[in-house]
């Protein structure tokens, strides 16, 4: 009895890590021209700074800056589809309280958290040049996948262990 709470404990703390990331990664893509601006002010590119000045990642936040900017001006509707994007990492975020609650019984949504953490990498590597992302990007957002991929590995391993009866049931 006591290993299945201690099992428990851990598997809750590793979803709720997951839960955190998900969350925060779906309230930060609302405010996303406000992050960038802050960003890239941070970095010393001042508002209105031409991209090309600058090199690497700088030289990249100051382009996607400009872009979502010209973007939000011209089209404003298209930051709709960002707040989409928020929404779901949300939702995505509620989806694991079923195994937090129930892990045996919910072990397909750490499954499913699984294949859509190891998805991101063949996502990012393939839509990512065809979108003119840089490769170091592609590498940061590959890594968000493997960020949760580690503690649902742990959380399935556990579970799994929660699931065989012991010898005192």
């Amino acid at each position: 009895m006591e290993r299945g709470l201690v099992l428990k404990r851990r598997i809750r703390v590793l979803l709720a890590i997951v839960m955190a990331g998900l969350l925060l990664s779906g309230v930060t893509a609302f405010p996303l021209e406000w992050e960038l601006e802050l960003l890239t002010r941070l970095l010393g590119v001042p508002r209105g700074a031409c991209p090309d000045n600058y090199s690497g990642i700088v030289g990249w936040l100051a382009e996607v800056r400009e872009g979502l900017q010209e973007t939000y001006y011209r089209y404003p509707w298209m930051a709709y589809g960002t707040d989409w994007l928020a929404f779901a990492h949300i939702i995505l975020a509620v989806l694991f309280v079923g195994p937090w609650v129930d892990p045996v019984r919910n072990l397909w949504v750490i499954h499913f958290g699984l294949i859509a953490s190891a998805l991101v990498i063949p996502l990012a590597m393939v839509c990512g040049p065809i979108r003119g992302i840089p490769f170091y990007w592609r590498l940061i957002d590959c890594s968000f996948g493997v960020l949760a991929f580690v503690p649902l590995w742990f959380a399935r391993r556990f579970t799994l262990e929660l699931s065989v009866p012991g010898p005192n049931t």
